[in-house]
């Protein structure tokens, strides 16, 4: 038994295709496919059922494939153990970004990250909070940047920064004479939301507290943009709430309509989350070290209440 034929398990395991498997895995599939059976061979037992299509996990394939994952998991500590030794920060990093932090934050830190580790490959990846748990627990993530709390058990979550909810209300809307929002004063049904599947969408929902009142008749908007919310509600369709670091790049004319909120203002907490493993840490503590130190030059609101993003 291999470390190298328990990766090929855990490859047909995942895409319940050998030739698929064998793609991902950089090998041929004639080459996969015989170390598997070596494997099957030599433990007297079949991990998968080759009649179904797609291909079927046995009862015992079930037990192999989990021991396979904490196996070689174990086996790539190893190489870790050597990295911090050695204070090498360097290699491939995989890390997941949900959609609304992406655009905002990636140009704040990316720079000056790859420039401070030259020696990281930094592959990133735009994903919905789901998909980065789905991900970081499979081990194509090594780490991701996502709202939180989550409380997910396989899951360490560590605060970059909490940010600010800011009002975007045009002068037409009903509130467009008031000095500072609170979030008694907004109407879920008169708030453009993001798509479902966009946490920052549930968060505003907490925040108003309607989740049973929230009514979907008048419209339905099918959007992933802040850009679309803003032009929306510029047309006289609602007023929309952006996260505080979405509103530093906008024109003067649409920071005209930008609202704070009175103290503390609602915000979200956005972390730093990876495998309790704690697999490249040394790689995970660096991007933790320059995230947190540039963003903390550009949030300045210290008196916040965090919204979660977990249903109420």
């Amino acid at each position: 038994m291999t470390i190298t034929q328990l990766q090929y398990v855990l490859a047909v395991a995942e895409y319940q295709n050998f030739t698929l498997a064998a793609e991902k895995s950089f090998v041929t599939q004639p080459t996969l496919s015989m170390q598997v059976q070596k494997l099957e061979d030599e433990l007297d037992i079949l991990i998968f059922d080759r009649s179904k299509k797609p291909i079927a996990i046995t009862e015992v394939g079930m037990k192999i494939v989990a021991q396979a994952k904490n196996i070689v998991n174990e086996a790539n500590r190893i190489q870790d153990i050597v990295d911090q030794e050695k204070g090498f920060i360097g290699g491939e990093f995989t890390l997941g970004i949900i959609p609304t932090v992406m655009p905002t934050l990636l140009p704040m830190f990316l720079k000056t990250f790859i420039n401070k580790y030259p020696k990281v490959n930094l592959i990133i990846k735009e994903k919905s909070t789901e998909n980065l748990i789905r991900n970081i627990q499979d081990g194509h993530l090594d780490a991701a940047i996502a709202a939180t709390p989550l409380e997910i058990e396989f899951i360490k979550e560590r605060p970059l920064y909490y940010e600010p909810f800011v009002g975007y209300v045009p002068a037409q809307h009903r509130l467009g004479n008031a000095n500072q929002l609170i979030p008694d004063d907004l109407d879920i049904n008169d708030i453009l939301l993001l798509r479902d599947g966009h946490c920052f969408r549930d968060n505003i929902i907490n925040l108003c507290d309607a989740s049973k009142s929230f009514k979907d008749d008048h419209f339905q908007l099918q959007s992933g943009s802040f850009e679309t919310l803003i032009n929306l509600s510029n047309e006289g369709l609602g007023m929309t709430l952006l996260p505080f670091l979405n509103t530093l790049e906008l024109d003067d004319r649409k920071k005209q309509n930008l609202k704070n909120f009175q103290s503390p203002s609602p915000a979200r907490e956005v972390s730093l989350i990876y495998h309790k493993s704690e697999l490249k840490i040394q790689i995970t503590n660096a991007l933790y070290d320059v995230i947190s130190s540039v963003v903390r030059g550009a949030i300045a609101f210290q008196d916040v209440k965090i919204i979660s993003p977990l249903s109420k």
